[in-house]
């Protein structure tokens, strides 16, 4: 599990991005340690930030001191970008596998602990870590953005496959098929619409150049066909000595695919392993 400790945040901005990117990266606990601002959890800005977090009440957390923030934890680990006397400070880059495998343990509560906007992490603070780790920068900008720094280091943590809408697959055309394609573009373009031999010459090498090297599916080679036979192509496969496409050929791809899926190795019929 882990635990993100904010210590005297100074912006309700701040912390409502935060609260957001906490659920985004999840599950994750949020602490917030004696805020400047007493009424952040309520101010305009953090409800403007944390628009469609729910359940505000039970993810922030507010309270009085680090150690109330700590309980129950069993690593704690500090984020800054400053030196504190002689402490190691551990690079994010080489640190995070580490602390992946350890922030993703249910056995675990790890505590990962923000300073504030102005000041960061305090000397107080500081050595109540087990570790204190920073995260490299351009030398043109050395300071982040606390609720950055936060989306930086939980999606570097995040380890679950997450949700994704749902994108349509890429069909590409059987080779058969972009053959016919490129035969009725060029008897389209190159016999019908072209005026000159140069102009058929160039049109020819042009699809020969585009058409047989892109990457199409299926739906552009019907679009194309379309228009082409909106201008009066006849042309099919068969006058090529191509075999016509099967029906319904991706359906049957997609039902025997589920099929055997269905089936599984211990099922009648299906191949042995």
């Amino acid at each position: 599990m882990k635990r993100i400790v904010l210590m005297r945040p100074t912006g309700p901005r701040n912390v409502g991005m935060i609260a957001r990117v906490a659920l985004n990266f999840g599950p994750c606990e949020l602490r917030i340690v004696a805020p400047t601002r007493k009424c952040v959890l309520v101010h305009p800005d953090f409800e403007q930030m944390a628009h469609g977090v729910e359940g505000i009440d039970k993810l922030c957390v507010v309270v009085p001191d680090l150690a109330a923030a700590l309980e129950g934890c069993t690593h704690v680990v500090g984020f800054t970008g400053r030196t504190h006397d002689d402490r190691l400070r551990r690079d994010w880059r080489e640190y995070q596998p580490v602390l992946v495998e350890r922030a993703n343990d249910p056995e675990e509560t790890v505590a990962l602990v923000f300073g504030n906007e102005a000041m960061g992490l305090e000397t107080a603070d500081v050595s109540r870590c087990h570790e204190l780790v920073h995260i490299r920068t351009s030398g043109d900008h050395v300071s982040l953005n606390l609720a950055m720094t936060v989306g930086i280091v939980l999606s570097g943590l995040y380890t679950d496959r997450g949700w994704r809408e749902r994108e349509r697959g890429f069909r590409p055309i059987r080779s058969e098929a972009r053959e016919y394609l490129v035969a009725n573009l060029k008897h389209v373009f190159g016999d019908k619409v072209a005026r000159t031999p140069a102009a058929r010459r160039d049109i020819l090498a042009s699809i020969e150049r585009v058409f047989t090297k892109a990457p199409l599916e299926d739906r552009d080679a019907r679009a194309w066909h379309l228009m082409l036979r909106a201008l009066g192509s006849t042309l099919t496969p068969k006058d090529l000595g191509l075999p016509p496409a099967p029906p319904n050929a991706r359906r049957q791809e997609l039902l025997d695919a589920r099929q055997q899926k269905d089936q599984g190795p211990d099922q009648p019929g299906s191949p042995e392993t």
